[in-house]
């Protein structure tokens, strides 16, 4: 064998050394994302889980091992279909068709929503969580659809379906420890098969549809009319309402004012009738100079009224009261109360 340089065995530990450590320090640190969960085993048993996003140490392998997984990732699986570069979507007969309670074929496509609850359960309970997720959804469409009729299933029961479809494969992934929580399952499609059946269905589909749409129309209209017509009777209510207290009002007023003038004529008729006449004669008579002389005496006084008056006043019309007989004192009292009250313009 060739003689080796001196110091060479030495050089080839040293670089052995350097390697292993460097292997070591590799293995010994690992980094987490956010949507991401690490699963430490050590010497191939779970030990613990590690939630918290960044850099982590453990120790080097084969002493410990992280398994990480994007737990906190929201993850679809479809059902009855597979979609292909990211547009067309392929169908899978064997998991989209089943048969209703009526006996009568659909084909049902569905996306389940679902993320990882438990890693520990995820990763040891089940072999493979995904075919266990997607046989246990198959099998809760497959049971809820075959317990309906087929003219619920494809029009107003696709909402009631994917409540109790939902519900049973939740059931399943608790009855199963799978640590599988499923956030939401939504259905594409609940309609029969391809062909002429399809056609008709879709044909009654798009009819039950359209009269939904006239329905809420009609209720729209109904809701929006009949506020309205329900706050004009109340404003026509409430303006009878005031009208007739007005009436009411206004009549009791009149009431009042006739009781008070019939008490002042009871004590005073004749100035309360000669009063009346006087505010009569106004009101029938609102441009009349109404003018009240003193008849008393022998002598015949002469009044110019047209020239007193002016010519601007000359043409309109004049009631004059003639004089009245001579009477006692009392009676010349009462005429000068008479002037006081009706001489009014």
């Amino acid at each position: 064998m060739p003689q080796l340089p001196k110091g060479s065995i030495q050089k080839i530990i040293a670089g052995i050394i350097v390697v292993v450590a460097l292997a070591i320090g590799w293995s010994s640190f690992y980094t987490i994302q956010e949507q991401e969960q690490a699963a430490i085993l050590t010497f191939g048993k779970y030990s613990h889980t590690e939630e918290k996003s960044g850099l982590h140490f453990k120790l080097p392998y084969p002493i410990q091992q992280a398994v990480i997984v994007p737990a906190n990732l929201t993850q679809q699986l479809q059902i009855g279909y597979r979609q292909a570069d990211g547009q067309q979507n392929i169908g899978i007969e064997e998991e989209a068709l089943m048969i209703t309670g009526d006996e009568n074929l659909v084909s049902a496509d569905a996306v389940v929503e679902w993320k990882v609850s438990d890693l520990q359960k995820f990763l040891y309970n089940i072999e493979n969580p995904e075919q266990f997720l997607r046989n246990s959804a198959v099998s809760a469409i497959r049971s809820v659809i075959g317990s309906t009729n087929l003219d619920f299933a494809i029009t107003e029961g696709k909402t009631v379906i994917q409540g109790e479809v939902k519900k049973q494969l939740e059931e399943l992934q608790q009855h199963y420890n799978t640590g599988i929580h499923i956030v939401d399952l939504k259905f594409q499609d609940i309609e029969p098969p391809e062909g002429t059946v399809q056609q008709a269905f879709r044909e009654v589909t798009n009819a039950r549809e359209e009269k939904n749409t006239k329905v809420n129309q009609a209720q729209k209209y109904v809701n929006d009319r009949l506020p309205k017509a329900r706050g004009e009777a109340q404003a026509l209510i409430e303006q009878a309402e005031a009208e007739k207290h007005s009436r009411i009002v206004n009549a009791q007023g009149d009431v009042a004012k006739f009781n008070a003038v019939y008490n002042e004529y009871v004590k005073n008729p004749d100035i309360t009738s000669d009063r009346l006449i006087l505010e009569t004669l106004e009101k029938i008579l609102p441009n009349a100079k109404v003018i009240i002389t003193d008849g008393g005496g022998d002598t015949v006084k002469y009044l110019p009224l047209n020239e007193l008056l002016g010519p601007s006043r000359s043409n309109q019309s004049q009631a004059v009261v003639p004089p009245a007989a001579p009477q006692a004192p009392s009676s010349q009292g009462q005429s000068s109360e008479d002037e006081k009250g009706g001489n009014t313009p």
